[in-house]
């Protein structure tokens, strides 16, 4: 199983971007699928995730991010408005996937992309 980001990029202060990330290999079931970040010196920290008909955000994006998810090409999408400097960090796309049905969910990460928002 392999997850595949694209998008991130350099923008300006109240700029968009938009992040993609498309799961492929020996898929039997994807649970949950998200994105994180982490900025320099600062832990990894959830920016929003979608699971089922839920979705959450952190409370720095909400009203900011909107997280999509196509569940028949196995992609979620992180659209991002309104980019602040403190956004500025890199993303990393996550799934939590059953490549059958017996053995239990595993985490599944993607190589991460670099977001700059510049005041």
């Amino acid at each position: 199983v392999q997850l595949q980001a694209s998008g991130g990029g350099l923008v300006q202060a109240g700029g968009s971007l938009r992040l993609s990330c498309a799961a492929s290999g020996s898929i039997f079931r994807i649970n949950a699928m998200g994105w994180y970040r982490q900025a320099p010196g600062k832990q990894r920290e959830l920016v929003a995730i979608t699971n089922g008909g839920s979705t959450n955000y952190a409370d720095s994006v909400k009203g900011r991010f909107t997280i999509s998810r196509d569940n028949t090409r196995n992609t979620v999408d992180l659209q991002m408005n309104s980019l602040k400097p403190e956004d500025t960090a890199v993303y990393s796309c996550n799934a939590v996937i059953k490549r059958n049905d017996y053995d239990p969910a595993t985490d599944y990460w993607g190589k991460g992309t670099q977001v700059t928002v510049s005041s």
